[in-house]
């Protein structure tokens, strides 16, 4: 078995060590060099030529972004970013998502541990899942022009303070939509999520993501949205027009309280390896209301969420499912496929608007209490 190349480019000898013994550890991968800054890794990246490189946000001489968009302008390389959990570095995780990255990590804890354990498990599929990924496909495709972005916010801000959406055509339904995603899904929510109308039915979304970074993932979506993005709270009202993100440590399930929707927020153990799951939220969706939900599988590595998704459809949820060509990694949607779970296989592009026209069609025929 030919094994996965890797680079990694942190300035701290410490990671570049520890990471090194945990690529190595494994027999599908192996750490073919590493680097203290990028100008150094520029030329260990031309003779090696490695599947995925792990890049450091912060470094000397030149900062992981900027060395990010000349990988991605010279030679396109799937990237695993490595992020300090600060306010300044989520933001520019986030950006780094938009100019091609396929995921990041946070950096680990020097301490050894069943949190190491977890760490290294989480990095090692991270970097199998770059290596499966379609970045080669879609090449700089996903690349943000900085004043598409700025329309865009001003557009939503507009259309919510003027309250320009599509009408109410689904005020008066309960129908709910449930999203699940992993590796590449930062980007595909993006996608969605800014084509839709302010008058939404609510949505619930489990994305896999490390704590702490959650919120500001939820905060740069709503800029760029009519809709309301938020992180999930504690026994919150699930209303429409909003969209509720799971937070990072946390299991995001549905709930009734009275005639309500709400969000409930369970601290348990890992499901599928994730915390949050995808499989936790379909289950609920399914014991809650299945009648009433569309489900939604975006791109993502392993398995998380297909079985939950299959009984979903089968207790009476209307799924769709992202396709091959337009998923960064094809595994959770392909999971859920091939157990019958989805009515529709739809291209990233195609969601959006299939969504809302299908919402349009059942709009009015299960009341609301709000």
């Amino acid at each position: 078995m030919e094994k996965i190349k890797v680079i990694a480019v942190d300035d701290s000898a410490l990671i570049r060590n520890l990471l090194t013994k945990i690529i190595n550890s494994q027999p599908d991968m192996e750490m073919v060099a590493t680097a203290p800054d990028p100008l150094i890794a520029r030329d260990l990246i031309i003779k090696h030529n490695p599947d995925v490189i792990t890049l450091d946000i912060e470094m000397p001489k030149m900062d992981g972004l900027e060395f990010l968009e000349r990988i991605m302008r010279l030679r396109p390389t799937p990237v695993v970013m490595v992020s300090t959990l600060t306010q300044r570095n989520a933001d520019v995780t986030f950006r780094s998502l938009e100019l091609g990255a396929v995921d990041f990590v946070t950096k680990p804890k020097l301490d050894i541990s069943q949190g190491m354990i977890d760490y290294a498990n989480d990095i090692t599929d991270k970097i199998r899942a770059a290596h499966a990924s379609r970045y080669r496909l879609r090449r700089l495709t996903n690349r943000v022009d900085p004043n598409e972005v700025r329309a865009a916010v001003a557009d939503a801000i507009d259309k919510k303070q003027t309250g320009l959406a599509l009408g109410n055509r689904f005020a008066a339904t309960e129908k709910l939509v449930l999203i699940g995603s992993s590796t590449g899904g930062t980007e595909a929510l993006r996608a969605i999520l800014t084509e839709l109308p302010k008058d939404m039915p609510a949505i619930m979304i489990t994305q896999h993501m490390p704590a702490g970074f959650t919120k500001s993932f939820a905060d740069r979506l709503n800029q760029l949205c009519q809709i309301t993005v938020k992180e999930a709270e504690q026994g919150e009202r699930v209303l429409p027009g909003h969209a509720y993100i799971a937070p990072g440590d946390k299991h995001l399930q549905l709930a009734r309280s009275g005639a309500n929707y709400i969000c409930h927020l369970k601290d348990g153990e890992p499901v599928n390896r994730h915390k949050p799951s995808v499989e936790v939220l379909f289950k609920s969706g399914t014991e809650i209301s299945a009648r009433n939900i569309i489900g939604i599988m975006l791109t993502g590595m392993g398995k998380d969420g297909a079985v939950a998704m299959a009984e979903m459809k089968k207790a009476g949820a209307y799924n769709i499912c992202q396709d091959e060509a337009s998923s960064v990694v094809f595994g959770m949607p392909r999971e859920a496929i091939a157990l019958g779970a989805a009515d529709e296989v739809l291209p990233l592009n195609q969601i959006a608007k299939h969504l809302v026209d299908y919402l349009s069609k059942i709009g009015g025929r299960a009341a609301v209490r709000v």
